[in-house]
């Protein structure tokens, strides 16, 4: 079939025929379709220009690709694109009068010149999204937010984050812009605390700013506006001053969002101590709360917060329906435990790296609130198998995350296994065995996302025995995580295939054991009628794989496939003509050498058109 000119029987075939198949495919088919003939296009491009809400952030299209289905479309007032394969140019001339939603995802090639046109172009726009790669040029980036803000005086969202470069603290040190009154949730990466203060305009101590990656906080000149309801900020330094300048100046603040990645140790004097965290009980309104520390740039942790200071933040922020704590090292048991019981309508709890956090914290747990759904308690060692049973009484729990909580093992699990609403559950380096799949195999809950990264007792025996217990989970699992599994071989990799129907994301990474015979499998099985296809597949360093690999890649095999990790393979020499013809016969196929995590979540910032996409 030619691609420009069309194939003949589809032009036969009676418009009205066409549309009512078409209306009832998905997004991403029906982006595939319209480059595939003139005629599909005609039909897709109809389709498309009577949405006002649009979200194409499951894959990564390419200029043709927008250029085919949104080109009449004069109604868009929501767009959501994944731009890694997007320039200023392609972006400039879908963004217009109309929109009030714009995100743009993983923009690794647009330049900072995209903020002044989209202030230029998009005067309704209410919801800013944009997550973009760090460039050299602060006072670049200061001219264009500036002309944004002034052009967009309707904004009540504004999300911007800048990823991937080192950039001098000094370039982006406050300057007088004003935003605008309409601003209900500002959510900024990265910006320094000093910034913060400034414009929270609180009187403080001068200070040199510390050497960081950073982004200046707009300031204004009148008193802040108490319209804010939500705020997320990544900074250098979370400090007692600075939780003491929001909560005396956002009093009808909903969430707070803090996470600090500090360069070096922070002096005794300036630091988040008790007192800051006491500080929040005047928040009144506060339902949600994240205060994490980073390690990204320095190992640390609030070493001056103890349990005195958890007793302080529960007792004053009793409505709290969301925490999120990390870096807390010297808080124990009886801290966390006071944030359970005292938050009595408490719905998602996750505490990454506490040191002192043991099955002691869950001892009273049935005293403490049923309305539990989601619980991630990461890197947690002294977690057990004896919290796992104490949570299976939370009925309403959807998600349980127990990443790196070495110590949980076989026993309880089965409990677990009963909750009629589980959908995601993460045992990543548990040590557990073939037996615990053995029990989630029977039981009951509809796991959707199950990852058993680094659970080295795990063998292919146990993956045969989750598809095949008669329980629910063979029905819904859609995403499967067997990265760094020794025990895991081709043999699993055929039970998925045959067994696993529903799974669209398969992560094998490190699995070296994983040949050519599993990729030809995959290709063989999940294309046939019943079984969906696979989106996302992660094979890095998957050393087992040779050359012959690319053979079971070409079309029709792999039809739905969206994105590929494959580096540190014998397919990493990227001058492999063969597979860079796939690529070309795969325009919406996302190739990654460079062993991000699925989807490139973690390191878009990084790539270049060339060393990323073909």
């Amino acid at each position: 079939m030619n691609r420009r000119t069309g194939d003949p029987s589809l032009e036969r075939l009676p418009s009205a025929v066409l549309d009512e198949i078409l209306v009832k495919v998905d997004l991403e088919s029906l982006c595939s379709a319209a480059c595939a003939c003139r005629t599909l296009r005609s039909s897709v491009s109809q389709i498309f220009s009577s949405l006002s809400s649009l979200d194409l952030s499951g894959f990564s299209p390419n200029s043709e690709i927008l250029n085919c289905v949104l080109r009449e479309n004069e109604v868009l007032k929501s767009l959501t694109l994944n731009c890694l394969r997007l320039d200023d140019s392609t972006v400039r001339i879908f963004i217009g009068s109309g929109l009030q939603e714009l995100v743009l995802q993983r923009c690794s090639l647009l330049s900072y010149q995209i903020l002044s046109s989209i202030g230029q172009r998009c005067p309704s726009l209410r919801v800013l999204v944009l997550e973009i790669g760090g460039q050299s040029l602060p006072q670049v980036f200061k001219e264009n937010l500036s002309q944004m803000l002034k052009g967009c005086a309707k904004l009540e969202t504004l999300n911007l984050k800048i990823r991937g470069t080192e950039l001098d603290a000094d370039g982006f040190e406050s300057i007088e812009l004003v935003l605008p009154r309409t601003i209900k949730i500002l959510q900024l990466q990265p910006v320094l605390e000093l910034d913060v203060m400034q414009f929270m305009h609180e009187t403080r101590v001068d200070r040199k700013p510390v050497e960081s990656t950073s982004l200046s906080i707009p300031t204004c000149p009148t008193p802040i506006d108490m319209r804010l309801r939500s705020i997320s900020l990544v900074l250098d330094i979370i400090s007692d001053e600075l939780l003491i300048a929001i909560a005396n100046n956002l009093q009808f603040l909903v969430e707070l969002d803090l996470e600090d990645r500090p360069i070096k140790e922070p002096s005794l004097h300036h630091d988040m101590t008790n007192s800051g965290l006491q500080s929040l009980s005047s928040c009144r309104h506060l339902t949600c709360l994240s205060l994490m520390r980073s390690k990204q740039n320095f190992a640390t942790t609030f070493k001056r917060i103890n349990d005195m200071g958890m007793f302080l933040l529960a007792e004053g922020c009793k409505s709290l329906e969301s925490v999120r704590l990390g870096g807390f090292s010297r808080v124990s048991d009886a801290g966390f435990a006071a944030i359970l019981h005292s938050c009595r309508s408490l719905k998602k709890f996750e505490v990454f790296s506490a040191f002192f956090l043991s099955d002691l914290a869950f001892h009273n747990f049935s005293e403490a609130p049923s309305s539990l759904t989601e619980v991630r308690l990461i890197s947690c060692s002294l977690i057990t198998s004896e919290t796992v049973g104490k949570l299976s009484s939370c009925r309403s729990l959807e998600v349980l995350d127990l990443w790196g909580c070495k110590s949980v093992a076989d026993n309880w699990l089965g409990l677990i296994s009963t909750l009629s609403g589980l959908t995601t559950l993460n045992l990543g380096g548990a040590d557990i065995t073939d037996n615990s799949l053995s029990v989630l195999s029977m039981g009951n809950s509809p796991i959707a996302s199950l990852c058993l990264r680094g659970c080295k007792r795990v063998t292919d025996k146990g993956l045969g025995l989750l598809f095949r217990g008669g329980g629910t989970i063979s029905e819904t699992l859609s995403a499967l995580d067997l990265g760094y599994m020794p025990g895991i071989s081709d043999r699993a990799v055929h039970t998925v295939a045959e067994a696993g129907l529903e799974i669209t994301d398969l992560c094998l990474r490190y699995c070296y054991f994983v040949t050519d015979a599993s990729m030809e499998v995959l290709a063989s099985k999940r294309s046939k009628e019943g079984s969906k296809p696979i989106r996302n597949l992660d094979l890095y360093h998957c050393i087992g794989l040779s050359l012959n690999l690319s053979a079971f890649l070409r079309r029709p095999s792999f039809c739905g496939l969206r994105w590929l990790g494959i580096g540190q393979t014998s397919l990493s020499n990227r001058g492999n003509v063969g597979f860079s013809e796939i690529c070309r016969d795969r325009p919406w196929l996302t190739v990654c050498w460079d062993g991000c995590e699925m989807g490139c979540h973690n390191g878009w910032q990084f790539h270049g058109p060339d060393d990323h996409l073909f």
